[in-house]
This record gives C-alpha cells, structure tokens and sequence, in this order.
C-alpha cells in the first residue's frame, strides 16, 4: 500500500513512516507543511494518507483542509486524519460529503499497532475507521435522529460507525453474527434506508448517526 504523510513534528513523522515500512507498506513522501503535502498527493497519487489536523502556519485546521482538499481532489485516495484531542466540528466537516474512505483518529490510538494498521487498511479499502472517543461525543450531541432505536441497536450503530465489521461487532457484543445482522437490518428499516438506494445503506446509516447527513 502507498502512503503520503502529513505530520510537521519531525519525530512522529519519522515514527509513522518506520512504523508503516516495517508493516510492509509504501511511504512514498512525507512532508511538514499542507501545501508540500498536497503536491506530494498529487505525485503520487497514492492509495491512503496519514494526516494531522494541525499544521504549520497557524497549527489550527490546515492539516484538516489539507485532507478535504484530497477528499475533493483525489477521492479515491482513502484520508485517515489523526488529531491529538476530539474535535467534533472537523470530525463532522471530514464526515460531510460522505462516510467511506476516510478515518478520525487520536493520536494515542497509533501506539496500539495493530488498531492503527487495521483502522488504515480500512481506509484505503473504502471502508471507515473512527475513533471510539470520537463516536461517543458525535453521538451525546445527535440522538434525536436515533430515538426510534433501542438500547443494543445504537451500540451496533457504534461500532458500525468505527468501521467493524459484522464479525468484529459479534466479537463485541458477544453475540451471534446472525443476530448482527438482523439489529442492523431494523437500524436500516427504522433509519428508513431502503434496499433499493443507490448509495451504500451502511455508510447512509452511519451518516445519520453523526449526524452528518
């Protein structure tokens, strides 16, 4: 897997791009500042970037405009954005256009090497990665759209909405996948997401969820 990284602090860089060579994958660039970052993209056109929410001028959100720049620009490149705490308008600004291809993390959540590796895997394939804390403060703020929901159905939304599988969401909940599946079936149905729509009724629920869509 191709890799461009956007991190100014030159230690985390250096970490991320040892830690992704050693699992195999391709760092094709990393860079310190958004503007470097986007031409790099742009070379490469690579399969997944890593990219911190705030970043050299004003260590705001250029790291985050930088990735909905990519979103726009490059939509099949997969943007896994770290930020050191939860920022819940940029998590929901990221989340906007669509749910897929993309991954909120915190930055502790990259010592644990095999969450981090997974989360970015997912995002590369297409598929969504956000952080449990994320999830949490999305959904204290956004329960209106999920009050036809039970109890058990919003924690399958969770973790749906972290990107687990059917299988990893059984694990979780220490249930049976069949069972699994027929929660997020009714979350379908109660969201009002008919087989028939074209975009993909996963990332539509996951949209509500958050409140994003």
């Amino acid at each position: 897997m191709r890799v461009v990284i956007a991190e100014d602090s030159v230690l985390l860089r250096e970490g991320l791009s040892r830690l992704l060579a050693e699992a195999g994958h391709d760092v094709v660039a990393a860079a310190g500042q958004a503007e470097d970052f986007l031409r790099e993209v742009g070379r490469h056109q690579p399969d997944v970037v890593v990219v911190d929410v705030r970043m050299p001028p004003t260590f705001t959100d250029e790291g985050l405009r930088a990735a909905l720049v990519v979103r726009g620009r490059w939509p099949d490149v997969g943007v896994l954005v770290l930020s050191q705490y939860v920022e819940e308008r940029y998590a929901t600004e990221l989340l906007s256009e669509r749910a897929y291809g993309v991954g909120y993390l915190l930055k502790d959540r990259v010592a644990d090497l095999s969450e981090f590796l997974g989360a970015l895997d997912r995002v590369a394939a297409g598929g969504s990665a956000l952080d449990p804390e994320v999830v949490a403060r999305l959904l204290a703020r956004s329960r209106h759209p999920l009050a036809a929901l039970t109890a058990r159905e919003r924690e399958v939304l969770a973790l749906m909405a972290e990107g687990r599988t059917n299988a990893a969401i059984a694990a979780a909940l220490v249930v049976g996948e069949g069972a699994v599946e027929k929660h997020i079936n009714s979350i379908f149905a109660k969201l009002g997401l008919a087989p028939a729509d074209r975009d993909h009724r996963r990332v539509l629920a996951v949209l509500r969820y958050l409140g994003a869509g």
